[in-house]
């Protein structure tokens, strides 16, 4: 299964108790069902809404949830930006 890094951002890094963390998944889904297991508090967190970006590129534009990983990506995981 690949190592990806992940790297969270705003209200995350609280709840993760760290920006970066590695994690073994084959595809975005996967990865964050790793990530809600061990930090439960990320699920509510991401309730809202997210943005993640594979390798600087949003999900959106490629598989969704189901975009593969390979070995050595970078995914970065934005929380919704705060209203006001």
């Amino acid at each position: 299964m690949p190592k990806v890094t992940v790297k969270v951002f705003a209200t995350l890094i609280e709840i993760i108790g760290k920006r970066i963390l590695e994690e073994e998944a084959s595809t975005v889904k996967e990865l964050l069902e790793k990530i809600y297991e061990k930090y439960p508090k990320v699920k509510e967190e991401l309730e809202e809404g997210y943005i993640i970006l594979v390798n600087g590129h949003n999900i959106e534009h490629l598989q969704g949830l189901e975009t593969p990983l390979k070995e050595g990506d970078t995914v970065s995981i934005f929380p919704p930006a705060g209203g006001g």
